[in-house]
């Protein structure tokens, strides 16, 4: 029978702090490889180890290596330990990824295949007009329809200060500005992908880049103030519509391309803002006193604009987290 540590360590023989110890009573009488290997697992009583377990022989040792002088007990359910603990560390669950994914290809499907296309050259025409493509010709543009364009302008600045830096991915090298750069084109359809490949927490935010282009613009409470005022006035022009304005936009909806695929975009880019602004939230340390923003954010671009007012300044100490800590 051979006494060994229950808690699998390295011990070495000639280890120099073990010399001081009273406790220690190496054999001196062996001279094969097997005694001198035993030599290196000894009994410290004056550290606090775990309680010794006795197991059979075949069970105490599992391989001695030899470095010149020095005999290193090993045990062998160290690398298996090793091996599981780095397999649990480096799992994930895809299944929000996988959901995502099939969600946005459901989307593609959709608005190329299976949304209203009954006014094709009216669609081109109300787009010249709202990108002053087109002079003033005495037609007059819907007032929902001119507000739900412009909102569409703001909702890749929204996400744009929730995602960079919290929303950034520290566990893959997919970078997240290439698709903030596509929203103001694609919007949701763009962003889509990267929320399917995104696995957090942040990489750590050095305090230089607090101060340079684009953290600086998009962390100033300037840029915030200016996000909700412009989207306040915005809502207050589609909220005075009278009724036939608005239903002039359903029936819009239900024929042209163009506006169902932009409010289909709207809609969901106002569904997924509450989890990103919760996100952005935890990141810094605010969720005990910011909780209360969460259902606000429900407001489409109204709510997560006024999160972004007065959520706090952006610490390196809170960003700054290993995976460790943020799990």
């Amino acid at each position: 029978m051979v006494v060994v540590l229950a808690k699998p360590n390295l011990v070495s023989c000639n280890f120099p702090t073990l010399k001081t110890l009273k406790s220690i009573e190496p054999h001196r009488t062996t001279t094969t490889t097997a005694a001198f290997a035993s030599k290196c697992c000894l009994r410290l009583s004056s550290f606090k180890f775990k309680p010794l377990v006795v197991t059979k022989p075949s069970f105490a040792l599992s391989s001695f290596r030899k470095k010149g002088t020095i005999v290193i007990c090993h045990d062998s359910s160290n690398k298996e330990s090793e091996v599981g603990r780095s397999v649990d560390e480096g799992g994930r669950d895809w299944t929000t990824s996988i959901l995502l994914f099939l969600l946005w290809v459901a989307l593609i499907y959709y608005v190329s295949f299976l949304s209203p296309d009954q006014t094709p050259s009216r669609d081109v025409y109300f787009l010249k007009k709202l990108l002053n493509l087109k002079g003033d010709d005495g037609f007059r543009m819907n007032e929902v329809l001119v507000s739900e364009w412009y909102i569409m302008g703001l909702w890749p600045l929204v996400y744009s200060m929730l995602l960079l830096p919290t929303g950034r991915s520290s566990k893959s090298n997919v970078p997240v500005w290439p698709f903030l750069t596509l929203s103001f084109f694609g919007g949701i359809y763009a962003l889509l992908p990267y929320f399917v490949l995104w696995k957090p927490p942040p990489p750590p935010v050095e305090e230089t880049q607090l101060k340079t282009w684009p953290l600086n613009f998009l962390e100033s409470k300037v840029t915030a103030l200016i996000l909700l005022a412009s989207g306040i006035g915005i809502v207050a022009y589609a909220g005075l519509a009278g009724e036939d304005v608005w239903k002039e936009f359903f029936q819009y909806c239900r024929e042209s391309k163009f506006i169902h695929v932009m409010s289909i975009d709207f809609t969901l880019l106002s569904t997924l803002a509450p989890f990103w602004v919760y996100n952005d939230m935890t990141a810094r340390k605010w969720f005990d006193k910011g909780s209360w923003l969460l259902p606000v954010s429900l407001i489409p671009l109204l709510g997560p604009a006024l999160y972004l007012l007065l959520r706090p300044s952006l610490s390196t100490s809170v960003v700054a987290q290993t995976p460790a800590e943020s799990e």
